[in-house]
């Protein structure tokens, strides 16, 4: 029975105190996820283990000996500001990304840059086999002076025919003849010009640059490959990323949450509204910098039961490139309602309860009903009251109406080893 008294006192509320002080000392400055379950788990150990303590110094005692009432973490529950997250699934793509096709056949003689390769506007990517438009060129410049010398010869048969006609030496059937003979000349120097300038749009269309700033793609071609107009796949894709779109889909469950929740008459004006967004990656971690929710489809999209909204974030140091995914995280204050670890509850048929600590210290289970959630808590609204007192850790092994000995934990030291 000493011992039992001497357990009781070693886990009085004063030096659980001191000694969760003293832990949170020693984590003050690796305050990560993965370091706050740890304590966490130590908490609920401890709690366990004298759990099993008190109920094993009472078994040795004899029959008819009572077993003293367990020792259990205990905490009062109180309203705390809380901001939740709405948060969507989301894909990645730069404002512009631009497929560069080629605009003439031929073969892919030379290739500039690399997979990734950060390219400016103008810069030269590609080059395919230029000889034949090479040819092209030289033939319509002789096409032109061709039908120039045509031009210049009609030019001057008109010139010899008109002071006959002036004069009535000869009929103006001539001349006019002659004149027709001049403009359709004058006509295929026109034609021959043009052609001249196609071959020289199409010699160099056999350089083919960047049209924007931005970064390289896959190049699925490699040296010497045929390519052409007709082709579906592109040469590659040039992304612009200095700042990136982040598609998402709301479900109408979660769109009518969110007309609801957030302000504003219009949907544009609580667009507008909305705070900035963070961007989960795909390792969990939060970009640096916040997003922008700037524009909305005008329509739901029957074929998947959502409608598509677009956030914007600045990647000055092209952190984030197209086609990756995350998350958009869209944040909301929460004010009165009760933060309840969620490793403090328990489940009966998707039923949440709780064991609050009644008179005598019987503690009694209660149904929660849960509002949101964040990384470790559940907000909660109704079935307890701000100042009840919950059971930290060692429900499995409770009843309704079991006794214990409450043992107080500080909410300050909770909110500490399991932040909000």
């Amino acid at each position: 029975m000493k011992e039992t008294g001497a357990h009781s006192k070693s886990f009085s509320p004063d030096l659980i105190g001191k000694n969760l002080k003293k832990h949170f000392n020693m984590r003050s400055l690796r305050e990560s996820v993965i370091q706050q379950r740890n304590t966490l788990f130590i908490l609920m150990v401890a709690a366990v283990g004298l759990y099993g303590c008190n109920n094993t110094e009472g078994a040795p005692g004899g029959a008819g000996m009572t077993m003293p009432p367990p020792a259990l973490p205990v905490f009062s529950i109180n309203a705390t500001p809380a901001t939740t997250y709405q948060e969507f699934t989301a894909s990645l793509e730069g404002t512009q990304n631009v497929d560069i096709h080629p605009q003439v056949e031929g073969y892919l003689e030379k290739i500039y840059v690399e997979e990734g390769a950060y390219v400016t506007a103008g810069q030269l990517l590609f080059k395919i086999n230029d000889r034949p438009y090479d040819a092209q060129v030289h033939n319509s410049q002789a096409n032109i002076e061709a039908a120039k010398a045509n031009l210049e010869k009609t030019s001057i048969e008109v010139n010899r025919l008109q002071p006959l006609v002036d004069n009535k030496v000869i009929s103006d059937v001539q001349l006019k003849a002659a004149q027709a003979a001049y403009n359709a000349a004058k006509a295929q120097v026109a034609q021959a010009e043009a052609e001249g300038n196609n071959a020289g749009i199409n010699l160099g269309y056999t350089l083919v640059k960047a049209p924007v700033n931005g970064y390289i793609g896959r190049i699925p071609f490699k040296t010497g490959a045929l390519v052409g107009k007709g082709e579906a796949q592109p040469l590659t894709i040039v992304s612009e990323v200095k700042e990136v779109y982040a598609y998402f889909g709301m479900s109408e469950n979660d769109f009518l949450k969110f007309t609801s929740d957030f302000p504003g008459k219009t949907i544009d004006e609580k667009i507008k509204g909305l705070p900035p967004v963070e961007l989960q990656l795909a390792d969990m971690s939060i970009y640096s910098h916040k997003g922008k929710i700037e524009l909305m489809e005008g329509q739901f999209d029957r074929s998947i039961g959502a409608i598509t909204f677009r956030a914007t974030f600045p990647n000055a140091e092209r952190f984030l490139r197209s086609g990756i995914t995350g998350k958009v995280r869209i944040p909301q204050a929460n004010t009165g309602l009760l933060p309840v670890p969620q490793t403090s509850t328990y489940e009966i048929q998707d039923r949440i309860f709780v064991f609050t600590v009644g008179d005598s210290n019987k503690v009694v289970g209660k149904q929660i009903h849960i509002v949101s959630k964040t990384t470790d808590y559940y907000l909660v609204d109704k079935g307890v009251n701000a100042g009840d007192k919950i059971v930290f850790a060692g429900m499995d092994r409770l009843v309704d109406g079991a006794v214990i000995s409450p043992q107080l934990l500080s909410a300050d030291s909770l909110l500490k080893v399991m932040p909000l």
